[in-house]
């Protein structure tokens, strides 16, 4: 019965949480667009100041990205005169408890192909009941109708379309992750980490813009990946216990967790070792639905990637309502004259959805 009863709600729920057709992409920015004049004076008021830098960040810029190595000083900034001031949300790292198991606590894993996943309908009927301290993004997500609210929440707690051309590309692609260091960007469930690190990289990183999504389908996605794969339910000696655990929690190391704003998270990695190795791979899907995040997704791989690195994008041609879509985002990289991007596929089952790659131009 209480079964039943769970999978009534959840039902439900996931429609009220994604509502059909594109009306969950447009509630942010009509949102948005209903605050007055007065509202928006105040807010431009508080604002901090925009930082003006001369455009040209052709050649001159791309090619000081002459090693992987970059100073906790690092300051390069290309912010185009016209740029607007989206919400900063502090960024932090979120720490893997020494107890792994207790991530999985109250967790229904469900599967997708070839990974662990736990269920996020369970993740947002049981969020939704709870009083949860500080951002409830369920509760907001839930009362606005939308998977998507500007600066509060953007979408995290959904798994959308292009991530799974993505993870059919690392297939068909036959995409190699051994040894390299990799950011999941906007990871939600981050299931392209999650792929990255199965396939031996060196060190993953994840990264979204909600703490929740971090602590609540992130973290618990990647113990359910490394703990329950081949994991033998009928062991009982203590000894198999404690050594399979240490193995475990040796290969948990490999990964990091950071939620915030893009230009938050930045500095915080970069301010957070002496050196910061950049990242040798990319990985980001469904991010460039929103054209005032051009500028600060554009500043992120810059200051990022490796010299020799590589961004896999993957996107909808349009998102309507929003404006947004890769055509106007590889538009936005042309310009700038950093990155060169690439097509590498085409899917156009649905709406049409694209995969592509951006390095950099000037690499030495």
């Amino acid at each position: 019965m209480t079964f039943q009863f769970n999978f009534a709600i959840e039902d439900h729920l996931e429609n009220e949480l994604t509502p059909p057709g594109v009306a969950a992409v447009t509630v942010g920015s009509s949102k948005e667009l209903s605050v007055s004049k007065s509202q928006k004076e105040k807010q431009k008021d508080l604002a901090p100041a925009p930082v003006w830098e001369p455009k040209s960040v052709g050649n001159a810029v791309s090619c000081q990205h002459t090693d992987n190595l970059c100073s906790a000083t690092d300051s390069s900034r290309l912010l185009e005169p016209h740029e607007k001031q989206c919400c900063l949300r502090v960024a932090k790292e979120h720490v893997m408890p020494t107890d792994v198991k207790k991530v999985l606590k109250n967790k229904v894993i469900d599967t997708v192909p070839g990974l662990q996943n736990v269920s996020l309908s369970v993740v947002k009927t049981t969020l939704l009941k709870e009083s949860c301290p500080g951002e409830n993004i369920v509760s907001k997500s839930f009362s606005c109708h939308s998977d998507l609210i500007t600066g509060v929440y953007e979408g995290g707690l959904k798994i959308w379309e292009c991530t799974y051309d993505l993870l059919a590309y690392f297939t068909k692609a036959q995409v190699k992750f051994a040894g390299k260091k990799v950011l999941d960007l906007g990871c939600g469930s981050g299931l392209l980490g999650i792929t990255a690190f199965k396939k031996g990289a060196k060190e993953v990183h994840f990264q979204d813009y909600n703490t929740m999504v971090i602590d609540e389908v992130t973290l618990p996605n990647v113990v359910a990946n490394c703990t329950l794969e081949g994991e033998e339910n009928d062991v009982k000696e203590p000894d198999v216990k404690r050594g399979r655990n240490s193995r475990i929690a040796e290969e948990l190391c490999k990964c990091r967790f950071f939620s915030g704003e893009w230009s938050e998270f930045c500095n915080f990695v970069l301010s957070s070792e002496e050196l910061f190795v950049k990242y040798d791979l990319i990985l980001t899907s469904e991010t460039i639905y929103n054209p005032d995040y051009y500028s600060t997704l554009h500043q992120t791989f810059l200051r990022l990637l490796g010299k020799n690195g590589q961004v896999l994008l993957a996107s909808k041609a349009h998102y309507f309502g929003v404006g947004g879509g890769v055509h106007l985002f590889q538009k936005f990289v042309e310009e700038r004259d950093v990155f060169e991007t690439r097509t590498l596929e085409i899917i156009d089952e649905g709406l049409k959805r694209f995969l592509i790659e951006l390095t950099f131009k000037c690499p030495n």
